[in-house]
Order: C-alpha cells, then sequence, then structure tokens
C-alpha cells in the first residue's frame, strides 16, 4: 500500500468516528439548561380570563347593590313575633319638642312589631269594617281613607262624611265600637311599654283610620301614598304612631311593603300580616314611605298617640256618630 492510499484511510475512518459520535450525540437526550432565576413563567390564558370575568362579576354586584342600598327586614310576612324591637337615635327636634311632656319622653326612639298583640277575629271585625265602610265610595285613585272620628271617606277626588250616609248605620254597631276600643287601648299599652312612657300621658289624636291601597294610578296628591314623609311633619300632634295590618303581603297583595329609610342608604322593611302591629317614635328618625301596591288590595288602620293633651280626642263612638 502506497502512502497516499494510507493517507486516505486514514482521512475515512476520521470521517466514519465523527458520523458515529453526531449519531450518539443526537439518540442521547441533552441536559436541560439550569436557569438562574428559576423556571420560565408560563401564562395560562384560559385561566387568566376565566379569573378576570370573576373579578369583573364581583365587582358588578358590589356596583349594583351600594347603588341601590341595602336592604334589612325587621319582620317578613311569614314571620310570627311576639315582639322584635330596632332601636334608633331621636331626632334633635323629636326629643327637644318632648321635653315640654313629663312622662312622654321615650327612653329610646324606634320601632316594635308584634304579632301577638291583636288577634285573628279582632284583625277580621276591622277589617270588615274597612272594606264596607270604604266601599260606599272610594276614591278613583291608588288610596282612599276612612278616618274613624271625623266620618270622612275618599269619593272621587273628594271626600264626604260617612255618618250621613243611609247605608253606614247598617255597618257600623256598638258591638264593633268596642271592638275597636279594645284594640286602640291594647296598642296604646304597647306604646308606653315598649317607650317607657307613662300610660296616662300619652292620648289618642286625629287621624285615626283605615286605608286602602291598590294599584290604581294617583288622581290627586292624597293618592300618591309612596313618598318618603314623616308622620310629625304630616300630622303635627302624632308623637307615637301604631299601624295595624288587616290582610297579608304576598297573599292579598303584591307590593306595598313598610320601609324605613334609614342612614347610608339602608332601608329596613316590615311585610305586612293579618293582625300585625307596627309601632314608631313619629319623629324625622323614623323617615319612610310605602312601595306602590302592584296587584291586590292592601288593608290597614292607623293609630296614634300624641303627648299634647290639647290634641287629643276622646274614644269613638260608632252609635253616637251616627246620630
Amino acid at each position: 500500500m502506497t502512502t497516499q492510499e494510507v493517507k486516505r484511510s486514514k482521512k475515512k475512518s476520521a470521517q466514519k468516528e465523527s458520523i458515529t459520535q453526531e449519531e450518539n450525540k443526537a439518540e442521547k437526550p441533552s441536559k436541560p439548561v439550569e436557569l438562574k432565576y428559576g423556571p420560565t413563567v408560563s401564562f395560562p390564558y384560559q385561566r387568566v380570563w376565566s379569573r378576570c370575568v370573576l373579578i369583573l362579576g364581583v365587582l358588578l354586584i358590589v356596583w349594583y347593590n351600594n347603588r341601590q342600598g341595602k336592604e334589612v327586614y325587621l319582620a317578613k310576612q311569614k314571620d310570627v313575633l311576639v315582639s322584635r324591637t330596632q332601636n334608633v337615635d331621636c331626632s334633635m327636634d323629636y326629643r327637644d319638642e318632648l321635653e315640654n311632656y313629663s312622662g312622654c319622653i321615650p327612653e329610646k326612639c324606634g320601632r316594635v312589631v308584634t304579632d301577638k298583640l291583636v288577634s285573628t277575629t279582632e284583625a277580621d271585625v276591622l277589617l270588615r269594617l274597612a272594606k264596607s265602610g270604604i266601599d260606599l265610595a272610594g276614591s278613583d285613585g291608588g288610596a282612599s281613607i276612612l278616618d274613624l272620628h271625623s266620618g270622612a271617606l275618599s269619593k272621587s277626588q273628594g271626600f264626604i262624611n260617612i255618618y250621613k250616609l243611609p247605608e253606614a248605620k247598617k255597618i257600623f254597631n256598638s258591638i264593633d265600637s268596642a271592638i275597636y276600643k279594645v284594640v286602640k287601648t291594647k296598642i296604646q299599652h304597647a306604646v308606653a311599654h315598649n317607650f317607657g312612657v307613662d300610660i296616662n300621658k300619652i292620648y289618642l289624636t286625629k287621624p285615626t283610620f283605615f286605608s286602602r291601597m291598590t294599584n290604581k294610578s294617583a288622581k290627586t296628591i292624597h293618592d300618591e301614598y309612596w313618598h318618603p314623609h314623616i308622620d310629625k311633619e304630616t300630622y303635627e300632634s302624632f308623637h307615637y304612631t301604631a299601624l295595624l295590618y288587616l290582610n297579608d303581603f304576598n297573599k292579598d297583595f303584591e307590593g306595598g311593603r313598610f320601609i324605613f329609610m334609614d342612614k347610608n342608604d339602608v332601608n329596613t322593611t316590615v311585610e305586612p300580616r293579618k293582625g300585625r302591629v307596627s309601632i314608631f317614635t313619629s319623629g324625622s328618625e323614623n323617615l319612610h314611605l310605602v312601595e306602590k301596591v302592584k296587584s291586590g288590595t292592601r288593608y290597614a288602620l292607623t293609630v296614634s298617640f300624641t303627648c299634647d293633651k290639647n290634641a287629643a280626642i276622646s274614644d269613638l263612638s260608632f252609635t253616637a256618630a251616627l246620630n
């Protein structure tokens, strides 16, 4: 073998060895490079988007709730309450006025709801009176009243005296008058007990009236019962207000809930229940409204008390009123 042939042979051997080494490198997996600052961050885009949607939903709910204000329930229709109280700070004007009436200043201002004060039978008698009396006339709009002491009854867009109607003698009698007086006395005792005032220093005051509310469109300002108001401003003599509900929310009517409008956009709601009595101090600490009735007919009786003896009215006698 010549020298030239030996060189060619060595060159071919070197090329084969190089190819073999490259093939071995390709077959053997390379060791991953260790990064100085830990693994590379990856972004699971689907998870990121789902979390963004969830956060956005939560923010929308919070915004909506803040815009609408918070609602708490003092009494739901299904509740059967012996007594439930919610205290609030007395307004300064209310307390300042009552400083003039010894024994009539509440220990605390607030609201009380009870379902154990008025019996079902008593509520049924008063509901019958409300229906029979208001049906003799009634407002053209959604709100009608019957003032038991003056006899003022809504008719069309004005008022008439129900005790001047011949039909009234078929509706009112001495037994009904006695039942009304028993209910009024029970409520008066409840006011005195719950607010810590002398029962002999609070007096029945006018107006004392049945109300009927429907979803008819308002015809006069008297039909617009849904505006926020303060009883002490509407009726100057009122110091303690009581409402007796004569039928049931979500059974006899929809809407018509009673709502106290408190500070920080908090609404405190009372759902009417037959025989339920709601009592509250009449000052600006108890700004309130009645929701519009959506369907059905809502009946209630308002009975209120004053600390001013000069604003007191005598107990009702249907027999005397009809004569």
